[in-house]
């Protein structure tokens, strides 16, 4: 018995020592990379958030504004662009799952106007064409200050392409997706986002709307010439961005969509538009397969900050990156930071 309690310490020693090492690993990968992007003196400061196996590691580096040291840290509030457009996704799904809507229907069942303009050739846009970016909608809506006048350039559309065939991104169709999920429920976007996802998951400090003090957190980023630049003003519904988040709460996030028992989740997983030979649009989701294994991610970028959200649901794993930069090729290169990052955890 003696002998039998002595092995059991020494591999529960043992098993606590490797935890330690994986630890330690993915916080030097973390800072190995992340000092490694900060050698391009167009980028000011990096966060990275990585969740593998239940284990959160967050680290900070740089300065939020050029001069002053003032390293980020957990309560620092980011724009997360168009990765907003993932929560919409989930929300999409839930509503399909629940046949609040249908991914064939026409979308102008949902409206108040006819839109004959929104066809082609007799064929419909679907809501399965507004969450694969194959709606044939232009990227950026013709009208935009206030959702009123949003409805107006809507009749100024015209699709050129037979919807679902051709993938071209559109900041116009989520705004629509929104706009049909708050009809559907009854309550505004920004409340179901809330009550659907922020709120069960906890995720106290992500929000599209803020306060004095939140303001105060909120980051101010640079473009390529370390020009000041204005934070996104939202004026539509929120469905193509708007949120903002931090680090803690992206880990959070993270671990709703590796919930592999949530149906909302594996609905918004879908492989739903074949765009390439390994490529795949779902509900919102960029979905790439790597042999075996499928990798969900989503970019954002606005005037003075990108980030990269990517979910591994077979390494256990999502990496969040955020920096407070935004120039022509910083999504390439977060890309690319995410991927070495990726190869020295998971590559021995």
């Amino acid at each position: 018995m003696k002998y039998l309690i002595t092995i059991i310490f020494f591999a529960l020693l043992g098993c606590k020592s490797a935890q330690q090492i994986n630890k330690q690993n993915v916080e030097n990968a973390i800072t190995k990379n992340a000092l490694q992007l900060l050698e391009d003196k167009r980028f000011h400061s990096v966060s990275i958030s990585l969740y593998k196996d239940g284990e959160a590691t967050i680290k900070h580096f740089g300065e939020l504004t050029i001069g002053k040291g003032n390293k980020p840290n957990d309560s620092t509030l980011y724009e997360i662009a168009s990765v907003t457009k993932t929560f919409t996704g989930y929300i999409a799904a839930k509503a399909v799952l629940e046949k609040k809507v249908n991914l064939d229907d026409d979308i102008r069942i949902y409206l108040d106007e006819p839109y004959p303009n929104l066809e082609y050739k007799g064929e419909p846009i679907t809501i399965q064409h507004l969450i694969t970016h194959t709606s044939g909608f232009p990227n950026m809506p013709p009208k935009s200050e206030n959702k009123k006048v949003f409805f107006e350039g809507l009749k100024q559309i015209k699709i050129e392409t037979k919807p679902g065939e051709t993938y071209f991104y559109s900041n116009t169709a989520p705004e629509v997706t929104a706009y049909i999920l708050e009809k559907v429920y009854q309550k505004p976007f920004e409340e179901l986002v809330t009550e659907y996802i922020l709120k069960p998951n906890k995720m106290n400090q992500t929000k599209f709307s803020l306060n004095e003090n939140d303001r105060k957190r909120l980051v101010k980023g640079y473009n390529g010439k370390n020009e000041l630049m204005p934070n996104f003003n939202r004026t539509l519904w929120g469905g193509i961005s708007g949120l903002h988040s931090t680090t803690t709460d992206l880990v959070k996030y993270m671990k709703l969509q590796l919930d592999k028992s949530s149906p909302i989740v594996n609905e918004s997983h879908k492989k739903l538009f074949k765009e390439g030979s390994d490529f795949w649009e779902g509900y919102h989701w960029y979905i790439i397969e790597n042999g075996d294994e499928l990798i969900f991610r989503h970019h954002g970028g606005i005037y003075g900050m990108q980030n990269w959200f990517v979910i591994y649901p077979k390494k256990n794993m999502g990496i969040s990156i955020l920096t407070n930069a935004s120039f022509d090729g910083t999504g390439e290169i977060l890309e690319k930071v995410v991927g070495n990052l990726y190869d020295d955890i998971e590559i021995k």
